[in-house]
């Protein structure tokens, strides 16, 4: 049985990654775990022969969220003696997920198999489309514990859900269902728990089959667009527009469309 931390597949152009701590319900706030996925995006990200990610989680659960044992006093986990050290343990630990996941050029589908709690919801956020089981569940429910999100989650959820519905859950700190959850827009898709991960996949096929190039430059524009003004990704959008009409791909798009042919992209 593997015991590593985060578990990955390769299929042609589609990575699979799978947070694979089942027995703790995936918590991501350990250095390990943290580590693990930030070695893993980070080297996905450089190779533009992998096009698209899906990210999920081993067992029942997507992610618990932060281990509530290492958040004991005398643990020696993210909570500190010093809270001047409790802010470096974030800071080196789990702050680098949502930093490295909005620097990303790959887009990366989460794939929510199950309870999506605290951090582990805040995860499912990082990423740019978001599945989910009929028996996932989502709550942003750091309140509850006396805390705050420590990983992004007040700049992620709004931008997703909107500051109301954003407000609501943090507040309340209340669960809600796979259901409810695609009502707001949190996710794109609820399908039985058997479909999930093909129903990810094909999703992630459907983004393969595009150019890299221009598939890529059109994250980085999404991305960018969460906090520069019209002006600014006007020009981002011109020099990227510079960039993908230079391609092959671009040609062979052009060129296929006027010869009534499906084209065949080689990431050129």
């Amino acid at each position: 049985m593997n015991t590593a931390p985060v578990l990955t597949q390769r299929d042609g152009a589609v990575l699979t990654v799978t947070l694979n701590q089942p027995d703790r319900r995936n918590p991501i706030s350990d250095p390990a775990m943290v580590d693990a996925l930030c070695a893993i995006f980070e080297a996905a990200d450089r190779d533009l022969s992998i096009h698209v990610a899906i990210l999920t989680g081993a067992g029942s659960a997507f992610s618990s969220g932060g281990d509530l044992n290492a958040m004991r006093p005398d643990a020696g986990g993210l909570r500190a003696g010093l809270p001047a050290q409790t802010r470096r343990n974030y800071r080196a630990g789990i702050q680098r997920l949502p930093l490295l996941f909005q620097a990303l050029e790959l887009p990366v589908i989460a794939a929510v198999n199950g309870p999506a709690i605290g951090a582990g919801l805040d995860l499912a956020c990082m990423c740019d489309l978001r599945i989910a089981a009929q028996s996932a569940r989502f709550a942003e429910s750091f309140v509850k514990l006396g805390i705050v999100s420590g990983d992004g989650g007040a700049w992620l959820l709004p931008r997703i859900v909107g500051v109301s519905k954003a407000s609501q859950l943090s507040l309340t700190g209340e669960t809600i269902d796979a259901t409810e959850a695609l009502r707001i827009g949190l996710v794109g898709d609820v399908v039985a728990d058997a479909d999930l991960m093909a129903t990810a996949r094909a999703q992630a096929d459907a983004i393969a089959t595009n150019p890299p190039h221009a598939t890529r430059m059109t994250k980085r524009l999404l991305r960018a667009a969460q906090t520069a003004d019209l002006s600014q990704i006007l020009e981002m959008a011109g020099a990227m527009q510079a960039l993908a009409h230079a391609t092959a791909d671009h040609d062979e798009a052009i060129n296929a469309f006027f010869d009534r042919r499906p084209p065949t992209f080689k990431g050129d």
